[in-house]
């Protein structure tokens, strides 16, 4: 198997053509709820069912991703939360939280609450959800989460020095399991760079994601944050992390590929360049010159202010 990071002109344009020729040549540009953009807000945010508590102290986060979200973590706020921002002209949430220790997210005590909020709301519901055995997985589903978005790592090694789990593999084999039997829908998302910001099993994670081809895959890049483990890293590199798309394209031409918001923000035009020329079907906070050149290539954009693992209303001319 050929390292992601060697690559040429040829098979760039071969993903891009093969793109093209599944998906149509046009390009989803999404501003999720947590981020602003030339004024304009996101309508679908992110909340935390753990407040800013997490006890997995992963290497790459350490918890510091929730800080920003807001607290939902009694679940009659949850509810609140959700009928306030319906009435703000918000289209859907993405409910996340902290671990404790396992990777598993208490998905248990908000099962009820997610059910009313899908009773009470038109609220699109997505989950990032963690590690998760059967019964928990099918209550989501009975509760009405619309889609589950989740990590695959592909080392083991990873797993044990970024996430601080053993047998990182097996939960994520029971996970995917487990997710596939209750028939919720699952938007895989792969972090580029998650070892301390070197590639090490996103081939592997490729391989595993195409086992069962998804409708979309998300893939973003390890951004450094600060007084985390990896503060001092280097992150990974745009012609690495568009290695992670071409390979994901040759392995599944009938999924929609994302280039997801969670990615470093120095140097973005140039991945998102190179995203671009591989024929990419979503990104996420594109910057003006993103924009600009997918006219340049002739593309149809349309522009959407949600999560881009969702595909809600028509899309818009600009944000």
């Amino acid at each position: 198997m050929r390292p992601l990071d060697h690559w040429n002109d040829v098979q760039l344009e071969q993903a891009r053509e093969l793109s093209w020729a599944r998906h149509g040549k046009k390009i989803l540009f999404y501003l999720p709820g947590m981020f602003v953009r030339d004024g304009v807000q996101g309508q679908y945010p992110a909340l935390s069912v753990t407040g800013r508590d997490c006890a997995q102290h992963c290497a790459h986060c350490g918890g510091a991703l929730l800080q920003s979200m807001p607290d939902v973590s009694k679940p009659g706020s949850l509810l609140e939360k959700c009928r306030a921002l319906e009435a703000q002209g918000v289209q859907g949430i993405l409910l996340s939280g902290g671990c404790d220790g396992r990777g598993r997210v208490p998905w248990k005590n908000f099962i009820r609450a997610i059910a009313e909020v899908k009773r009470q709301t038109g609220l699109f519901v997505s989950v990032h959800c963690g590690m998760l055995d059967a019964a928990t997985a099918r209550d989501l589903k009975s509760a009405g989460a619309d889609q589950a978005l989740i990590d695959i790592i592909g080392s083991a090694e990873t797993y044990y020095k970024v996430y601080h789990l053993e047998d990182g593999p097996e939960l994520l084999d029971s996970s995917l399991e487990a997710l596939a039997q209750a028939g919720l829908p699952v938007v895989p998302h792969i972090v580029a760079g998650l070892h301390f910001g070197r590639l090490l099993g996103e081939s592997w994670a490729l391989e595993i994601v195409a086992r069962h081809p998804p409708a979309l895959l998300v893939i973003v890049a390890c951004m450094t944050l600060p007084g985390t483990d990896m503060a001092g890293m280097t992150p990974p590199g745009a012609r690495e992390v568009c290695g992670v798309i071409l390979r994901a394209r040759e392995l599944m031409p009938d999924t929609e590929i994302s280039l997801g918001c969670a990615r470093p923000r120095k140097g973005a035009a140039d991945l998102e360049e190179l995203a671009l020329l591989a024929g990419v079907n979503r990104m996420a906070l594109p910057s003006q010159e993103a924009v600009a050149m997918a006219a340049g290539m002739g593309l149809e954009a349309q522009f959407r202010k949600t999560c881009c693992s969702v595909h809600l209303g028509e899309g818009t001319a600009g944000w």
